[in-house]
């Protein structure tokens, strides 16, 4: 199996599966002279590990991340860092049941077809534990942007689950971090609580939407056509496990707008071009605008349900399947994480890019 590996300068190849002894990730082209250690990476794990609450998995992971290359004295070499994460708490016997059959909705088929094996003991890499390896590596990215780029940041928030969206009127920064949802309001985490407790009993599940947002980020990052800062997002977003649709700031209701309604008019400011609105997402062209970028990305609900749902063997049998084991209502929920993390190590490895050919934005207004 290959392709493995995301970004160009900054370039994060992630390996292990849900079931074996551990997974982690390779990062090769981190500057060198960052400051880390394992318990600032950590912080951003623990965002991420099962079984915080009852709206996720009940699988018991400490998701403890150990540095071991790549670090010195507290500060990055400039060589490949190596994170790994040992799995502790795999229970391979609750999918015996399912070793010849074929999830529905899941990626179990197409790894057999392609393959010829799949690895049946939760997904092998095709599931979301593997994103416990992009959220280490994105931690790593995080600290080399507070050194390159220390206005950035970058917060991740649902604002879709099933059919119930939030309030953008009742939006609050400060209620992100405040309920289990990641929601920036307060009224929807309320509700939303009492429809997902509902499915949870029930053994169903559920989508959403994240959505990411990075503020301060510079204008001049990216470049035409092949190396589009919003190309390198939505591939990065769709790479995460169960995404199935990505969108840059208006997105999809954009074709909804006339061109008067989309463009975002330009004025000058005391510190340079401001715009009246943010439909483009703080990208045009593939390039950044010194807004804010804004990525949405829809999660589908997880395949792994206590429903009877017909399916067919490796024999090509039918026959009805229900998967048992420790699953996550809503996916979307530790997905929010994860996107930060991928929106982090894109920033980075377009800020390294822009370094590397540009320096400094030769046009200058005003």
């Amino acid at each position: 199996m290959s392709m493995n590996s995301f970004g160009h300068l900054f370039r994060v190849t992630t390996w292990g599966e849900s079931h074996g002894p551990a997974l982690g990730a390779t990062v090769d082209g981190c500057p060198p002279g960052v400051p880390i250690d394992e318990a600032m990476i950590q912080h951003w794990l623990d965002r991420r590990k099962p079984g915080q609450n009852k709206y996720t998995t009940q699988r018991r992971e400490a998701d403890e991340v150990k540095i071991l290359s790549g670090v010195f004295e507290g500060q990055t070499t400039g060589t490949p860092v190596q994170l790994m994460i040992e799995n502790t708490d795999q229970r391979s016997k609750d999918y015996g049941d399912i070793k010849d059959k074929f999830r529905p909705g899941h990626a179990d088929i197409t790894y057999f077809q392609k393959y010829g094996i799949r690895d049946y003991r939760g997904g092998g890499r095709s599931s979301a534990r593997e994103t416990a390896a992009r959220v280490a590596a994105g931690g790593l990215a995080r600290e080399a942007i507070r050194a390159l780029a220390p206005n950035v940041q970058i917060t991740g928030y649902m604002v879709q689950m099933g059919p119930h969206r939030i309030d953008r009127a009742r939006f609050d920064w400060a209620q992100i971090e405040q309920n289990p949802f990641w929601v920036p309001d307060a009224q929807a985490a309320a509700d939303w609580a009492d429809y997902l407790d509902g499915l949870r009993k029930s053994g169903s599940s559920v989508g959403a939407v994240i959505e990411v947002v990075a503020r301060g980020v510079p204008a001049g990052l990216g470049a035409p056509v092949y190396g589009k800062l919003d190309t390198d997002l939505a591939a990065a977003m769709m790479s995460i496990n169960a995404v199935k649709g990505v969108e840059i700031g208006e997105g999809m209701a954009a074709a909804e707008l006339t061109g008067e309604a989309n463009a975002d008019e330009i004025f000058m400011g005391q510190n340079g071009p401001q715009y009246s609105s943010n439909h483009a997402g703080g990208i045009l062209g593939g390039i950044s605008t010194g807004q804010d970028i804004v990525v949405r990305f829809a999660v589908k609900p997880t395949s792994s349900i206590l429903t009877t749902r017909k399916t067919i063997t490796k024999s090509g049998e039918e026959t009805e399947i229900i998967t048992k084991g420790r699953h996550d209502p809503c996916v979307g929920i530790r997905a929010v994480p994860v996107g930060e993390a991928m929106m982090a190590c894109v920033i980075l490895d377009h800020l390294l890019l822009h370094r590397g050919q540009i320096g400094a934005n030769r046009g200058h207004i005003g």
